[in-house]
């Protein structure tokens, strides 16, 4: 490929953000050195770092980077001991994280997850359910479900159910779920071109013995299957999903689901590998010119209990910008490259204290910035 620049808003974020987010810039930069490619990298507040340095959780300075971006490189947001300071829609992960989805239209989560044969030790299965390893790939409606329809409101109403008692008020919280078809359709179709890729089979997730959306969910993902004939296609209930990716994870290719359900499901693959310190996680929009819009993060949450201390693992992020390249540049080679480097370093035995193991001879237990170091070298 040519000389190709990207653009790159890097959103450090709260607790250990900042650290990860250096080793993954860190790497950028090595690659930047190694290939035939520009990385125009600004660096922008998020989350209760924003707050405290400009008053809210998304800045307008901020979106206007994002906005000239090509991609979005997020560390992590939240800190739920500072939760009480502001009300629950200015709060980062509202505020910050949702409305970045929002504003760029950003419809499809990508959460790959796999097992390292040198870490095999550190999923909580026994070996014969890992069989050759977990290679399975998440793909999350990511725009409606749950988490986005409304209304959403905590109110008080008359109870007059309770026994023995005259009616009185109670407290009720609600939440909507609701989906289109059109929603289901555009991501069954991503669903179904990732699998093609793959090993050619969809297990779709829902709740359709109970759920209006999982009714919709279920006719659309069928109709859509029609049209990948050679991807084959299975409905499964989220609880018998949830039983399954324990018993038999190796069964799975590609896992689709609606927001909240195919998070959930999503974490649990990912326990299952040992660390969520080891996998991103890809938010992704509209494709033009061989060009996706995403926004790039690790799979796990801001860790204040060991932020500062050099002990966060920065594989998630690197594997995020590796997807970052991959998805958003049309450069499969270069992140192949960000990859195979993490691989190597793993095999040497480098490890953070997440994914050490006493037992391992070959062991080498180093830091957040040790790692992003070794990683660097290994490009």
């Amino acid at each position: 490929m040519g000389k190709t620049t990207l653009k790159i808003a890097a959103l450090a974020g709260d607790g250990i953000g900042p650290e990860i987010m250096r080793e993954a810039i860190k790497v950028l930069r090595a690659v930047e050195k190694k290939h035939a490619l520009k990385l125009d990298i600004t660096e922008a507040s998020v989350g209760w770092d924003a707050v405290d340095k400009e008053g809210k959780a998304l800045p307008d300075s901020t979106l206007a980077v994002c906005k000239k971006s090509d991609a979005i490189l997020l560390g992590a947001v939240g800190l739920h001991y500072r939760d009480a300071e502001l009300p629950k829609e200015k709060r980062p992960e509202r505020a910050a994280y949702l409305r970045l989805r929002r504003e760029f239209g950003l419809f499809a989560n990508f959460r790959p997850i796999r097992t390292h044969p040198a870490l095999a030790f550190a999923s909580p299965l026994r070996s014969e359910r890992l069989g050759e390893g977990i290679d399975l790939l998440v793909v999350r409606e990511s725009t409606g479900g749950l988490y986005h329809a409304y209304p959403k409101k905590t109110e008080e109403v008359l109870d007059a159910r309770r026994q023995g008692a005259k009616p009185g008020k109670v407290v009720r919280a609600i939440d909507t779920m609701a989906i289109t078809g059109s929603d289901v359709e555009r991501i069954a179709h991503m669903a179904f071109r990732a699998a093609w890729l793959r090993r050619k089979k969809v297990t779709s997730i829902d709740k359709a013995n109970i759920l209006e959306t999982s009714i919709l969910w279920r006719d659309v993902v069928t109709d859509v299957s029609r049209q990948y004939p050679d991807v084959v296609l299975e409905h499964m209930l989220v609880d018998t999903a949830a039983m399954q990716l324990v018993l038999r994870p190796t069964q799975f290719d590609v896992i689709l689901g609606e927001n909240t359900f195919a998070e959930i499901l999503g974490d649990e693959a990912a326990a299952l590998v040992g660390s969520l310190g080891m996998l991103p996680s890809a938010t992704l929009g509209a494709t033009q010119q061989g060009r996706t819009f995403g926004l790039y993060e690790p799979a796990g949450g801001t860790a204040p209990d060991i932020a500062g201390k050099n002990l966060a693992n920065p594989i998630a992020l690197i594997r995020a910008a590796a997807l970052m390249l991959r998805f958003g540049l049309g450069a499969p080679e270069i992140a192949k490259a960000i990859e195979s480097a993490i691989d190597k370093v793993i095999t040497e035995g480098y490890r953070t204290k997440d994914i050490a193991s006493a037992h391992d001879v070959k062991e080498r237990q180093v830091g957040t910035s040790e790692m992003g170091d070794a990683i660097a070298a290994a490009i």
